[in-house]
């Protein structure tokens, strides 16, 4: 668990006589150790099965780059994962810039589509189910909060932060 250290870093400087709160999508054993750790007295819900964990396959590549450098390598990513039909995924700061960057991504020839809160439903109902049919195999989001649906088939993920 890379991020471990940091969890622990930050529960050790909540005071004792707080309420603790503590959600993980799996749970694996490190994460049972931070609750045992932890939490006094914890409660356990839990919705499906305990031997969900996270996919060993997938591959996860950060590039940090500079604000001229960002446009030109989503190009190049984008290029790759088009030559084999890959859906792709990218997380843009605001709905303005969600909004551009379609518009500047389609104009370079790629199928993609927007989705935000200033949406109607039914755009965003459609934008998800073209996006599903790989119709728009390019997706732009504007909020992290898209990680809960499930699209299998999805290969790239980015994000502008």
């Amino acid at each position: 668990m890379g991020f471990e250290p940091q969890i622990r870093k930050v529960l050790s400087q909540i005071r004792p006589d707080r309420q603790t709160l503590m959600w993980s999508a799996t749970w694996p054993k490190e994460v049972q150790q931070l609750a045992r750790d932890f939490l006094n007295d914890p409660y356990q819900v839990h919705v499906g099965s305990l031997d969900l964990r996270a996919n060993d396959k997938i591959h996860q590549i950060v590039e940090v780059v500079g604000d001229y450098d960002k446009y030109p390598r989503l190009l190049h990513h984008l290029e790759q994962h088009r030559r084999d039909g890959s859906k792709v995924i990218i997380f843009v700061e605001t709905k303005k810039g969600c909004d551009q960057l379609t518009r500047s991504i389609r104009g370079q020839g790629f199928n993609a589509r927007c989705i935000h809160g200033d949406k109607t439903q039914a755009e965003r109902d459609s934008t998800l189910a073209e996006f599903r049919s790989n119709k728009f195999p390019v997706w732009f989001y504007h909020s992290l909060t898209l990680v809960t649906l499930c699209l299998t088939s999805t290969v790239l993920f980015i994000s502008d932060s």
